[in-house]
């Protein structure tokens, strides 16, 4: 199952995004996981999340963000939850990629819940991407 957290920057995703992880460690039973680029969320999210920064694995597009979630799926079958920060800026702001991952995604996380925060207006998202908000 796929979640968007869409809006403009500054209205609030990664603080909603930051409560969602911390509660999804409390009620799981498997792993849960926190991607983001870069290192602003160390000190918000519990240390039971295993947070993973994209840039010290040279994530920059959507085929690499791509092969990372499935590569982090297929290490570990225990993985109930998986939070991307930031989605957007991570593959390099390229809606139509953007929209072709989400594509990709949706078939390899079934049995997860992956929940991603961007940064587009509501109102300029494309409804293939507004379909999972």
């Amino acid at each position: 199952m796929i979640k968007l957290l869409i809006g403009s920057k500054g209205s609030g995703k990664t603080k909603t995004l930051i409560e969602m992880v911390n509660n999804a460690v409390t009620a799981s039973n498997g792993n849960v996981i926190c991607i983001e680029k870069g290192e602003k969320l160390r000190h918000e999210v519990t240390y039971n999340a295993r947070l993973i920064n994209t840039e010290d694995y040279s994530v920059n597009d959507a085929a690499d963000l791509y092969g990372f979630i499935a590569g982090v799926l297929a290490s570990n079958n225990d993985i109930t939850d998986i939070f991307v920060d930031s989605a957007l800026k991570i593959i390099g702001n390229d809606v139509a990629a953007f929209e072709t991952m989400l594509a990709k995604l949706e078939k390899i996380t079934a049995d997860v819940n992956l929940v991603m925060t961007s940064s587009i207006a509501v109102e300029d998202a494309p409804e293939s991407v507004k379909a999972y908000t």
